[in-house]
């Protein structure tokens, strides 16, 4: 098994699935992907392509042929691009709180943006801190760069790409990547693909383990039903 991580989380937001995974003989592997976790800072502002291919020199150098992934979120992303150019890099695909939708832009948010621009010529650090989503905040100006990056790819291309078998795990109360949103037209997209929703928010792997650990078991086994 191939563990993705989510955006600024890290291996150990997989600590239920690794757990149980083990107890049924399957090994876990659950990189730290550059810039999060243990794992080194990046030196240039990454794409989701630029994971992508760090991705497939991980998978190369650890000697991982065929496994199943379980992508969360921003690893969902990494894994959508990945796949839709060579399915082999694969068997079957989990993805839970999948992102990686470029949504329609409100009239409210245009004019937050443009009031965040105007108030950036004058006053850069007040924009810098009081504009943008906690998260944005967070981040270096580097990691910045890279963020926008991310967020401002649409994957859809690369989802209707994709031939794995694939189930979609969205949490009822996931606000980030709501299952009426992301988790539909995911399942739209990936042909073939299953949608669940379980009780839980954006992170409903850890918050209701048990519940997303019996769908994984059973989908990787293939008891699940088509």
């Amino acid at each position: 098994m191939l563990l993705l991580h989510g955006y600024l989380s890290n291996r150990q937001s997989f600590y239920y699935q690794i757990e149980e995974l083990a107890k049924n003989g399957r090994l876990a592997v659950a990189p730290d992907m550059p810039a999060f976790g243990a794992s080194a800072p990046i030196k240039q502002a990454w794409s989701v392509g630029d994971y992508a291919e760090w991705l497939k020199h991980f998978i190369a150098a650890a000697d991982i042929k065929g496994a199943d992934i379980i992508a969360h979120s921003f690893g969902a992303r990494v894994a959508l691009k990945l796949l839709s150019s060579d399915p082999s890099y694969a068997d079957k695909l989990i993805i839970t709180g999948g992102a990686g939708l470029v949504k329609p832009r409100s009239d409210a948010y245009i004019r937050r943006v443009k009031r965040y621009r105007r108030i950036k010529k004058l006053f850069p650090r007040y924009a810098e801190k009081h504009f943008g989503s906690e998260e944005y905040r967070s981040l270096s100006p580097l990691m910045k760069e890279s963020y926008k990056k991310i967020v401002n790819e649409d994957l859809r291309g690369c989802a209707q790409s994709v031939i794995n078998k694939t189930l979609l795990i969205y949490g009822a109360d996931d606000k980030v990547t709501p299952p009426d949103e992301e988790g539909a037209i995911f399942n739209s997209l990936i042909k073939g693909s299953r949608l669940e929703i379980i009780d839980g928010g954006h992170f409903c792997f850890s918050e209701n383990h048990v519940g997303f650990n019996r769908l994984m078991l059973d989908f990787l086994s293939g008891r699940s039903q088509d």
